[in-house]
């Protein structure tokens, strides 16, 4: 039987330029070359606003994750939703006229069926369905009743491990 190696940390990008990925690079990169072309086009003091705010920029792209997936892909998505148009399926023009719904009365072959039918298809209660519990006097002592978390009372085994 051959034995096949699985891989391992598919989400994790390759490391190519020393602790960067191809991303990660390309980013500051892009920032790196976009500041130095703007260094001998604007003022120096303009330059610094804008190597600063090129920097940052590309620092966030480049490392910053929201809920575990990059800002790129976050900036992608606000675009795509700005730009695209919006695609609604289904808007209501007006209110629909009500109309009472006829319920279909299953024909059953023996009584057995019939009161399984209404147990599973009934949307009303039926009578005597369900019985509450009620311990004799005597097991009183021995058992406790309770109520669960859903509001109904059952009862249980006391026992004391004093």
């Amino acid at each position: 039987m051959a034995q096949f190696q699985v891989p391992q940390f598919i989400e994790i990008e390759d490391k190519i330029v020393g602790p960067l990925t191809l991303r990660q690079f390309l980013y500051l990169a892009a920032a790196g070359i976009l500041s130095f072309l703007l260094f001998f086009v604007l003022q120096t003091w303009l330059w610094f606003i804008v190597a600063a705010l090129f920097g940052s920029t590309a620092a966030v792209l480049a490392f910053a994750k929201y809920n575990g997936r990059p800002i790129s892909t976050l900036v992608k998505s606000a675009f795509s939703y700005l730009w695209q148009p919006k695609f609604y399926l289904w808007q209501r023009t007006e209110a629909a006229p009500q109309r009472p719904l006829l319920e279909a009365q299953p024909i059953a072959k023996s009584p057995l069926q019939n009161l399984w039918l209404r147990l599973t298809t009934s949307t009303q209660a039926l009578t005597k369905r369900e019985k509450t519990f009620r311990p004799p006097e005597r097991l009183e002592k021995k058992f406790e009743l309770f109520r669960k978390l859903t509001g109904e009372r059952e009862a249980a085994r006391r026992i004391d491990y004093r």
